[in-house]
C-alpha cells in the first residue's frame, strides 16, 4: 500500500506525510513545489501540477493506493471580486476533478479530500452538524462545496470517500489573517471586533488536522464527511483579550455594530480594495461553530489543540519571524 499525498508540501501534507512514515508506510508526495523539509529523506516526491490532467496522470496512481487531496487555494492572501473564481476553481475544483479522474483510471478507489466549513455559509442551526444545510457565501465555499459534489457522483461510481470540513487552520508556518490581527496588537492599537465579540470562535491545529486524514485510513476510509474543529471554543472577546495579556500590549477590543462594520466592508469589496474576504467577515459575528463528535464517534479522532494555546502559539511564530528569528523551511504561505 502506498499513500499519495496531492498537495502533500503544504500547510497539511507536510504534517500528515511524516505521521504515515511513522506508521511504517509508503509516501509518494505529489505538489507543484518541493520545500527543504528533512522527511523528503524517506518520502517520494513527483512534481504535479493538478491543474494539468496529463500531470496529475503522470504520478502513476496504482489500484491499491490510498490517496488524499489537500492541494488547494485558501482564502489568504485576499482576492478581488473579479478574480476570485479563476483563483479558486482551478485547483481547488478542476484539480479535484482531475486527481477522482486518474483514480477512476487506476482503479485507486479510496480518496480523503479537504474542503471546508465554509460550504455551510450563515449560522442556521446549532450545533453545526455535517447535515448544516449547505450555502456558502463566496467562490472559495463555492469551488470547495462542488468538489463534494463531484464526490457525491464518483460514490456512486464505486469510490469510497472521506471528506474533512475544518475551521480555520492554524500552526506553525500560516499566519494570513492573523498577520493583521497581530500587528494592530503590536502596535498598541485598537482591535475592533466585529459584534460584540461575544460569540465563540473556532480554530482547528494543524496537528489535528493531519491525525484526522491518518484516522480515515486507519479507519478504512469511511465514505462520510466529518466536521473539524476544536472543543470548547471560548468567546471571541475572551480569546482576544488573553492574547493581548499575553502579549503584554495595551490594546484594547473595540465593540463595534456587526450589521455597520459588514455593510462598509461590503463597499470596500465592491470597490475592489478588500481588507477581509466576505467569506470570512459576513460570518465573523455569529456562532459559527461546528460539532465534531461525529469524527469521534467514527474515527475515534479527538482534536488536542486549544484556540488559546493555538493563537498564542501563531503570535510567538509572528514575533519571531518580525525579530528574523523565524525558521524559513518551517514557514509555508497560505495556498
Amino acid at each position: 500500500m502506498r499513500h499519495v499525498i496531492f498537495g502533500g508540501d503544504g500547510f497539511v501534507g507536510r504534517h500528515l506525510a511524516p505521521k504515515l512514515l511513522a506508521d511504517g508506510e509508503e509516501v509518494v508526495v505529489a505538489d507543484i513545489v518541493r520545500s527543504d523539509l528533512p522527511h523528503y529523506r524517506s518520502v517520494r516526491y513527483v512534481r504535479c501540477d493538478v491543474t494539468d490532467p496529463a500531470s496529475v496522470a503522470s504520478v502513476g496512481l496504482k489500484a491499491d493506493d490510498i490517496v488524499y487531496n489537500l492541494s488547494a487555494k485558501m482564502l489568504s492572501p485576499i482576492q478581488v471580486r473579479a478574480k476570485r473564481h479563476e483563483f479558486f476553481f482551478p485547483v481547488n475544483f478542476h484539480g479535484t476533478e482531475h486527481i477522482m479522474q486518474a483514480m477512476d483510471r487506476a482503479g485507486a478507489p479510496r480518496l480523503v479530500h479537504y474542503t471546508t466549513d465554509m460550504i455551510y455559509g450563515h449560522t442556521v442551526t446549532q450545533p453545526m452538524t455535517e447535515e448544516h444545510p449547505v450555502a456558502p457565501l463566496g467562490e472559495y465555499g463555492w469551488s470547495k462545496q462542488k468538489t463534494e459534489e463531484l464526490a457525491t457522483e464518483w460514490r456512486k461510481r464505486g469510490m469510497s470517500i472521506s471528506l474533512f470540513r475544518p475551521r480555520l487552520i492554524i500552526g506553525p508556518g500560516r499566519l494570513g489573517i492573523l498577520e493583521k490581527l497581530f500587528k494592530l496588537i503590536d502596535w498598541n492599537l485598537p482591535v475592533p471586533m466585529i459584534g460584540s465579540g461575544k460569540n465563540p470562535y473556532q480554530f482547528i491545529s494543524v496537528f489535528d488536522c493531519a491525525e484526522a486524514a491518518r484516522a480515515a485510513w486507519k479507519a478504512g476510509v469511511p465514505d462520510e464527511a466529518y466536521n473539524l474543529g476544536s472543543l470548547n471554543p471560548p468567546p471571541v472577546r475572551k480569546l482576544l483579550g488573553d492574547l493581548i495579556r499575553h502579549a503584554g500590549s495595551k490594546s484594547i477590543l473595540i465593540p463595534t455594530p456587526g450589521w455597520a462594520v459588514k455593510r462598509t466592508l461590503d463597499l470596500l469589496d465592491l470597490l475592489n480594495i478588500p481588507i477581509m474576504d466576505p467569506e470570512q467577515y459576513l460570518i465573523a459575528d455569529e456562532d459559527c461553530v461546528l460539532d465534531v463528535s461525529k469524527a469521534e464517534r467514527q474515527l475515534g479522532w479527538v482534536p488536542q489543540h486549544r484556540d488559546e494555546d493555538m493563537l498564542i502559539a501563531a503570535y510567538s511564530e509572528y514575533s519571531a519571524k518580525k525579530d528574523g528569528h523565524a525558521v524559513a523551511a518551517r514557514h509555508v504561505p497560505a495556498e
